[in-house]
């Protein structure tokens, strides 16, 4: 069953310490996994780790996670070649996408290689839940601050851009992110910017923010945005704790 619309959760968040596995699902996937109103059967999520470059431990950790939740799992690796001909249909036939972070300007290069960029924008048309945390957040968006060429920020603008607004991740833990956003919306290399603390989370429908979420309860979600006089603006965001 498809979501009633096309719908994107962007996400700092989506994982906590497990007690019997390594991780297990925090509630932003699980919230993920329930915007796309599955009932009767167990939840389909297509785990798309190309940000760090298909690592089989993590997508074994995953997979434990998703077994713990009730949820079936599978895996779009791309290393050392995709798992089909048929990618459009390996992932239309799941209910939801989750995206695991790393490095948003490798994924994005990858995506396109393979033409999965396009095989995502169908499945958020069709009504799969596009989710995902840092990479994953930042990839549905125009772009935003990322540490993928090393360990001086960089702004990327070759997102795919379902959403017509820029993205900044970790905006409490690592410290130069805010600054360089702010920067970035100053010069006009930002444009309208949607930030994420670790743990929170932006819901969209279509192309609208609907709602900030957080799992955790400090987490905040803001908007960054140049005013009538060409000031940088910074507004908190109303939250929905979960």
């Amino acid at each position: 069953m498809p979501a009633e619309q096309p719908t994107i959760l962007a996400t700092s968040g989506g994982y906590r310490a497990g007690d019997r596995t390594r991780i297990e699902f925090a509630p932003l996937v699980h919230h993920a996994v329930e915007l796309a109103g599955v009932s009767g059967r167990a939840p389909r999520i297509c785990h798309v780790a190309t940000a760090i470059g298909d690592q089989r431990s993590w997508n074994a950790d995953f997979a434990e996670a998703a077994d713990l939740a009730g949820y079936q799992v599978r895996h779009l690796n791309l290393f050392p070649m995709p798992p089909t001909d048929d990618l459009r249909g390996f992932v239309l036939e799941c209910d939801a996408v989750w995206v695991q972070g790393g490095s948003v300007a490798n994924l994005l290069a990858l995506w396109r290689l393979h033409g999965v960029d396009e095989v995502l924008r169908e499945a958020w048309q069709s009504g799969v839940v596009l989710a995902g945390v840092s990479a994953g957040s930042i990839c549905w968006h125009k772009g935003g601050p990322t540490d993928s060429f090393g360990p001086e920020l960089r702004l990327i603008d070759n997102g795919l851009g379902l959403l017509p607004f820029d993205n900044g991740v970790h905006y409490d833990s690592e410290a130069r992110r805010r600054p360089l956003v702010h920067a970035g919306v100053a010069s006009g290399e930002l444009g309208r910017t949607y930030c994420t603390d670790d743990g929170a989370g932006l819901l969209y429908h279509g192309t609208e923010l609907v709602e900030a979420l957080a799992e955790r309860k400090n987490s905040g979600a803001y908007l960054v945005e140049r005013d009538a006089d060409g000031k940088v603006v910074e507004t908190t965001l109303d939250i929905r704790r979960l």
